[in-house]
């Protein structure tokens, strides 16, 4: 039996070199034996020499794999390295010929977290595409697989299991939400020929002066209190060029690349609109028309986001991947959501919202709007319909703790407790309508929560996992502190679910550019669950 050598990435955190040793781990054979060496950088693998090339397609956290006199660098950190070649703005010819790599491969000497299409468009609480695939080694499922996520946001797992070869479905309630993962996986698939063309013929025709009509043709579509409502945050000559670039984009004769364009046109939204733009909710700070300028900004936006996708499709090469669904529906009934593969799904990967912690609608309302997404009339009740969401009305606050009564004894003793213990420190002093609804808008997201997973469990097969990342947070009841441990109340759901519940792993928040960062929690939790056999 020969042995190879997995050489982990160096930079790290210490709860990924945990899941890096469990990936490891789950691949080898039975017969494989493993062992550390210098320093926990290296492990040694007994196996049959075959695997070498396996391994290094598979991993997720480590840089390479040698044995026998050769080395292969994990197909992970190729991907992660294609950030490197498109930094600089490449030119598109020289990036096509540039990948994929040949012989000398510059990786990355840091985190990467946005190769190909994870890199396009910001989205609050982004997943981590590497613990994505991690998982999924950790899970045991192999290529042709089905993995489903139910609280898709911005589609990381969908993008990820994808590229993994695994067939893969989605729910998500918010249209933009489904309409980037759609995009993201969808443009795995793209003709790259398409997406130069596209890129070019929009540059050249944003890029040449004319004359323009006072109309707005694109605007002038959209239902009458949307137009009031777009109206009221974009200055009058701003909204002309987002005119013009919509026009151009409603031309482009290529699904994907105009799905593209409208992702890259709906990320730039809150940056030349009177949107305070690290403000999570939609409130305005009203600037001058001549301080923004959104045709230079889509076409960087652009330009950046086609040489992210185009470097992944060149290194990667023509592929046939399974197919994706992405469903718009309740996570709350997700396996009625996937009918032909309810009792099928492998593993489930999704990171729920937090308590009360991110008004989701509310931060993209822009898009929903400008883009025809979602009228803006029914935002506020597609709002109350969200888990996690964290407005109500006096009459909803005592339907919820009226319906809370009634449910007490079906959920957990340790939810219930804290229910309880909220409502009356608050009730005993005098304090603002958010912590009074608080109680309430606890028990509203337990019990939605505890559907989800009931669901999750329909649409697992037996034996299959469920890896649920989620943030504990806190609130301040009565003048006091008081922690919510949302992972470990999450897990008792679970428990009464039927799920066996397997060590959890603590992690640290990664470093973000995004502009939400300000509002990310320190530390996440992941659950580990397993449907019974």
């Amino acid at each position: 039996m020969s042995g190879f050598v997995c050489r982990i990435k160096e930079y790290i955190q210490p709860f990924e070199r945990e899941l890096a040793l469990q990936e490891v781990g789950a691949l080898i054979t039975a017969a494989g034996l493993v062992s550390e060496r210098k320093s926990g950088s290296e492990l040694m693998v007994f196996g049959n020499e075959k695997n070498l090339h396996d391994f290094a397609q598979r991993l997720a956290y480590w840089e390479s794999v040698a044995g026998s006199g050769r080395s292969v660098t994990t197909r992970q950190s190729l991907r992660e390295a294609t950030v490197n070649v498109v930094r600089n703005g490449i030119d598109l010819d020289v990036l096509r010929d540039t990948l994929p790599f040949r012989d000398e491969v510059s990786l990355p000497n840091r985190r990467c977290l946005r190769y190909g299409t994870h890199g396009i468009h910001e989205y609050r609480g982004k997943f981590f595409p590497q613990l994505v695939r991690a998982l999924i080694n950790v899970s045991g499922t192999d290529a042709g697989g089905i993995i489903a996520d139910p609280m898709s946001g911005s589609g990381t797992t969908l993008v990820e299991a994808k590229l993994f070869g695994c067939e893969t479905y989605g729910v998500d309630m918010n249209p933009l939400s489904c309409f980037l993962t759609d995009t993201k996986a969808g443009l795995l698939e793209a003709r790259t020929e398409e997406l130069v063309d596209g890129y070019r013929s929009i540059r050249d025709a944003l890029l040449k002066p004319e004359a323009r009509s006072q109309k707005m043709a694109y605007l002038e579509t959209l239902p009458k209190e949307d137009q009031r409502y777009i109206s009221s945050w974009f200055g009058t000559e701003v909204l002309a060029g987002l005119d013009d670039i919509m026009q151009l984009i409603r031309r482009e004769p290529s699904p994907q690349a105009r799905s593209l364009m409208l992702v890259s046109l709906s990320n730039i939204l809150r940056s030349v609109s009177w949107q305070k733009v690290e403000d999570l909710r939609v409130r305005k700070e009203v600037r001058l028309d001549v301080e923004i300028d959104p045709k230079r900004e889509f076409l960087e936006e652009l330009g950046r986001s086609v040489r992210a996708v185009l470097a992944l499709l060149y290194q990667e090469g023509s592929r046939n991947y399974p197919k994706h669904t992405i469903v718009q529906g309740d996570a709350r009934r997700c396996a009625e959501m996937w009918p032909d593969v309810k009792g099928k799904v492998d593993a489930i990967i999704t990171s729920p919202p937090y308590a009360t912690a991110l008004p989701y609608l509310d931060t993209d309302r822009l898009s929903l709007c400008y883009l025809g997404l979602l009228p803006r009339p029914e935002h506020r009740a597609r709002d109350l319909l969200m888990i996690g969401n964290r407005e109500v009305s006096e009459k909803m606050r005592r339907e919820y703790l009226a319906s809370y009564q009634k449910e007490k004894t079906d959920l957990p003793a340790a939810i219930t407790g804290l229910i309880d213990k909220i409502d009356e420190l608050n009730s005993n002093h005098d304090v603002g309508f958010r912590r009074r609804n608080l109680s309430a808008l606890l028990f509203k997201y337990f019990s939605d929560m505890k559907r989800v997973i009931q669901s999750m469990n329909d649409a697992l097969r037996p034996g299959g996992a469920a890896y649920i990342v989620v943030g504990n947070n806190h609130t301040t009841a009565g003048g006091e502190r008081v922690d919510i441990e949302t992972a470990q109340l999450l897990a008792t759901l679970a428990d009464q679910a039927g799920f066996i519940i397997e060590p959890s792993l603590s992690m640290d928040m990664l470093a973000s550019r995004d502009i939400f960062r300000k509002n990310a929690m320190a530390t996440e939790e992941i659950l580990y669950l397993r449907k019974a056999s």
